[in-house]
């Protein structure tokens, strides 16, 4: 799957959130300071383009809708970042949350929780 950059995938989670948007509804939702219509559109064309995102043509306006789901994204983006980052040991993430981050050990109990409900 293609990595997306930070505006695309700005403008993908819009998406996902919206569900279905106009080029100045996505604009609207967009971090300041917001891009020019035309940089959003043409981000929006690209994604298009690749068949990450559909659209529903009104006239000569087009709403837009996510092919790409959230999910899938997510999970191939966090596998890349687990294997760059973390030499693909979910140990070490972890490790790093609970030394880094200084992850609350209620919070740790209840992932552990989980972890062990799921065997």
């Amino acid at each position: 799957m293609k990595r997306l950059n930070h505006k695309e995938e700005e403008v993908m989670a819009i998406l996902w959130r919206l569900g279905h948007a106009f080029v100045h509804d996505i604009l609207a939702e967009m971090e300041a300071p917001q891009p020019p219509y035309n940089t959003v559109s043409s981000i929006v064309r690209k994604l298009q383009d690749e068949g990450l995102i559909g659209f529903e043509a009104f006239g000569k306006t087009h709403r837009y809708f996510p092919i790409l789901k959230k999910e899938d994204y997510r999970k191939t983006a966090f596998q890349r970042m687990l294997d760059h980052y973390f030499g693909g040991s979910p140990a070490d993430l972890l490790s790093y949350f609970v030394k880094e981050e200084k992850m609350d050990p209620a919070e740790l109990d209840a992932l552990l929780k989980k972890i062990k409900d799921q065997e």
